[in-house]
């Protein structure tokens, strides 16, 4: 599980460097339409101002996401269960770890 553990820490820290661009990318934005008193609904600009600001939120969501999912996976690590499906509690297949890292049930039962 050695290989595992140093693939989920390096897509933890990608993650978080992504997760860190992601915010500095979202405030530059906000702080650059703080700037300006065109609001969104009548400024022709103020469309994509607020769509570049939503389209970044969601992807920092999705990174802070996979960030609890890759952490889930250490602490399976750590406790002796990753590798183990959580609902048949058969074990999960290595080549769909070496896939999805994160994964937390076999390929047999159907995520809810």
């Amino acid at each position: 599980m050695i290989g595992f553990r140093d693939a989920l820490e390096d897509d933890r820290r990608v993650t978080l460097d992504r997760l860190a661009a992601l915010t500095g990318d979202f405030d530059r934005i906000v702080e650059a339409s703080r700037d300006s008193n065109a609001d969104d609904e009548h400024d022709p600009e103020g469309a994509t101002i607020a769509f570049e600001r939503s389209q970044v939120d969601a992807l920092a969501q999705q990174a802070r996401s996979h960030l609890d999912e890759v952490d889930a996976a250490l602490s399976r690590l750590g406790d002796g269960s990753y590798g183990t499906c959580e609902r048949c509690g058969n074990e999960i297949a290595a080549a769909r770890l070496e896939a999805r890292p994160t994964a937390r049930t076999c390929v047999t039962c159907p995520r809810p």
